[in-house]
């Protein structure tokens, strides 16, 4: 088995790949050629003694916030395997040179969307839970009211009302895309609002932005659904100008689906009088993966008097293995002949990975077979928090 980084004129046979893989439906797949081989995207392939490619990965380039700061970052998509290949270990290969190159490439983490955990656990991802969605009547919201600005977008509008809202918000969320105007623009944009049925608008209070609404309307009997696909404000006046705004359409829909960032519970938040018809359910389908231990430990957010030692082991990136001394201001590799023969925590990539982007509070991690506090579990408990998530992106 061959693996490699593809170049352009392999494009097209990977996309074949997870156009078969993914069911989709292509009238004329020779018609996409071009477009396919013109697009510039970090594409990995396996191959067989013969050289037929047996599978692929991408991996997208993304800036997220981690604490506030914005980090390059990796999204693994289009994992795809022809049928007659499946079980050889062809991703497993494609992440054993995929990943140590992401680490020579500068990023500090990764996330995907996996079609099973277990799977992607082999690669040292682990599941982060990323958002809520609540399912309610529009009536549960009967008692909030917005009477201030609302703006439709329509196709040729700028975004700039939505982009000011989302940098607000979204330095708030770990996993957070850092969006410019174009990035912003794909979320919005609709070539037939009414043929999609897709909706955005802008909410303004002193003619400033202060929260955004993006929705699509799902036919479904007896009465169709308003799914929220994406939703951000700045202040407590804009999160209560979407549910206001939401209110307004009891005698448009049966149901509203709002999904909301972990951290943000509708649940503990709501005033409603039918507060127990609302349904939640917990979205699991995202993992995040160590790419630097080091550089993540620098990133996240300490204490000023913050000094402990960890030990990490990593099954796939060498640099990652080792002990590390994390001080507030400064993150050292400990060399292994200084190393104490115990570090006050120890942890698997996959527990580092959660506990570092705040997936999980402190005594969830010590649930885990692969966490080991050996001292210093006051401090611990200060640095590893749980924090608020959010991603908006698809890949």
């Amino acid at each position: 088995m061959k693996i490699k980084k593809l170049n352009q004129k392999d494009y097209f046979d990977a996309y074949l790949i997870s156009a078969y893989c993914f069911h989709m439906r292509v009238e004329d797949p020779e018609a996409k050629r071009k477009e396919i081989e013109e697009e510039k995207h970090e594409d990995w392939g396996a191959f067989d003694e013969d050289g037929t490619m047996m599978a692929r990965i991408i991996n997208n380039r993304f800036s997220f916030y981690l604490d506030g700061q914005a980090v390059t970052a990796g999204g693994i998509g289009a994992v795809s395997t022809l049928p007659e290949y499946r079980d050889c270990g062809a991703i497993r290969a494609i992440f054993k040179e995929l990943l140590p190159s992401a680490y020579k490439n500068g990023e500090v983490i990764s996330a995907l969307y996996p079609f099973k955990h277990a799977f992607y656990r082999k690669a040292g991802y682990e599941v982060v839970t990323f958002m809520n969605e609540y399912a309610f009547a529009p009536s549960v919201l009967s008692d909030y009211r917005f009477n201030g600005e609302v703006r439709k977008w329509n196709p040729g509008d700028s975004v700039e009302d939505f982009l000011q809202v989302y940098q607000v918000f979204a330095p708030k969320f770990n996993f957070a895309m850092e969006r410019n105007e174009d990035q912003m623009l794909e979320h919005v944009k609709v070539e037939k609002p009414y043929l999609d049925r897709k909706f955005s608008y802008v909410f303004k209070q002193d003619g400033k932005p202060i929260a955004y609404l993006i929705f699509t309307d799902v036919r479904h009997d007896p009465a169709a659904i308003l799914q929220v696909e994406e939703c951000a404000w700045t202040r407590r006046e804009g999160f209560l100008a979407l549910l206001g705004f939401l209110a307004r359409f009891e005698a448009d829909y049966g149901e509203i689906k709002l999904p909301l960032p972990k951290g943000i519970d509708l649940l503990r938040i709501i005033h409603s009088p039918r507060a127990y018809d609302i349904q939640k359910e917990t979205q699991q389908n995202f993992m995040v993966r160590v790419i630097n231990a080091k550089k993540l430990l620098e990133v996240i957010r300490k204490p000023s008097d913050c000094d402990f030692t960890v030990k990490v082991a990593d099954d796939l990136i060498r640099e990652n293995n080792g002990t590390f001394r994390v001080k507030a201001d400064q993150v050292q590799r400990v060399p292994e002949s200084r190393a104490k023969k115990t570090a006050d925590l120890e942890v698997d990539v996959r527990a580092l990975g959660q506990m570092a982007v705040g997936a999980v509070n402190f005594d969830e991690a010590l649930l885990r077979g692969d966490v080991s506090v050996h001292a210093k579990e006051d401090m611990l408990r200060n640095v590893f928090t749980e924090k608020n998530v959010f991603c908006g992106e698809h890949f």
